[in-house]
């Protein structure tokens, strides 16, 4: 969905529609054709907007943006060593009696908070009236699907009796920006333990400089495909230390392994997709799933994000994603606004062709 204020600046009435700890089982683990983990952030935005097309505009909500904290990741893949595969699943026998194929699905179990940016209309200004709305969009999610998963109620505890599901919040945003600071940092403490997802697009561009400035020379130059590719792996280098004898003999060399120093956790993300095709109109193309609309043929743009504990949120537009279309250049993506401190620096490495 679009936004219609600057990514900075809350607009009148804002707030912020909290959905703590939801239990989602079974959410798509393959997030792009090159990545997988964690699903992706156009899997909650586009949950945003199927919950605003559920409630209606007479519900006095208009959703702005999304963002996630992440409490428990459970991935269904085997164990044991560095290569993992998924558990798959065999689907019932066919009609005639043979064995159905197996399809490639990657399952993930998910405990995490979702964040909306919303902005309330006069009708919801009154405390009484938010919490019954909370409550409602509370009870629409829960039959709802969060990137394929199904919302599950919450285990219970260690007598076996069940736990009472966090309530949903709608939190009027006040309009001094100390006194907003400090809602949201009052909020940040009750989502943890947790990690947030943020963009650090900084770190790829950053990254890039220091790769074509250790090989000035090489050709072709490095491309942003290699510093996304080098910051999604994990990167040992060998360094040579001379170690002199206690026993007075020649003096060896010594070989050490040691990593890449990195700013953080750091993780290969897709953030939205890039136009291949002109927008055709509705119904042109056959198969399509909703025939109602333009369609058009796209392919998956990646970045790097970065995972990191709410309390280091200094602002609500620092967690959430909002999505933006670039009609020039077909770009459908989704923005986050997260400034990195100044201390966070990035060490640059040496180049390797």
């Amino acid at each position: 969905m679009s936004n219609d204020v600057p990514p900075n600046e809350l607009p009148q009435h804002a707030a912020l529609l909290v959905l703590p700890r939801l239990r989602v089982q079974n959410a798509n683990a393959i997030s792009s054709p090159l990545t997988w983990g964690f699903p992706s952030i156009t899997a909650f935005t586009g949950l945003m907007t199927a919950l605003a097309r559920r409630l209606g505009a007479e519900t006095g909500l208009s959703f702005q943006s999304v963002g996630v904290v992440c409490h428990g990741f459970e991935a269904l893949v085997t164990q044991g060593g560095y290569t993992r595969s998924f558990c798959l699943t065999r689907n019932p026998a066919l009609h005639d009696g043979s064995t159905a194929a197996i399809v490639e699905e990657g399952r993930v179990h998910l405990d995490i908070t979702l964040v909306f940016e919303v902005k309330l209309s006069s009708a919801l200004l009154n405390d009484a009236a938010r919490a019954e709305c909370a409550a409602q969009i509370g009870e629409c999610v829960a039959g709802m699907r969060i990137a394929g998963g199904s919302v599950m109620p919450p285990l219970p505890n260690l007598f076996g009796m069940a736990r009472q599901q966090p309530r949903a919040q709608l939190v009027l945003l006040a309009e001094a920006p100390d006194l907003r600071t400090k809602q949201f940092k009052r909020l940040c403490r009750q989502w943890l333990p947790g990690f947030a997802l943020v963009s650090r697009d900084d770190v790829l561009q950053s990254r890039l400089k220091a790769l074509c400035a250790s090989a000035p020379d090489a050709q072709p130059q490095p491309s942003l495909l290699d510093a996304w590719l080098d910051l999604s792996r994990i990167n040992h280098r060998a360094t040579t230390k001379t170690v002199l004898n206690e026993t007075g003999d020649p003096s060896t060399e010594v070989v050490e392994w040691a990593a890449d120093n990195r700013p953080g956790w750091l993780v290969p993300i897709p953030v939205g997709y890039a136009a291949l095709s002109d927008l055709h109109p509705a119904g042109a193309v056959a198969g399509a799933r909703d025939a109602s609309v333009p369609f058009r043929f796209v392919e998956s743009v990646y970045s790097i994000g970065q995972w990191i504990s709410p309390h280091r949120l200094q602002d609500i537009t620092q967690l959430t994603w909002r999505a933006e279309y670039a009609p020039t250049s077909g770009l459908y993506r989704c923005i986050n606004a997260y400034q990195a401190p100044v201390t966070d620096t990035y060490i640059p490495v040496p180049f390797i062709d």
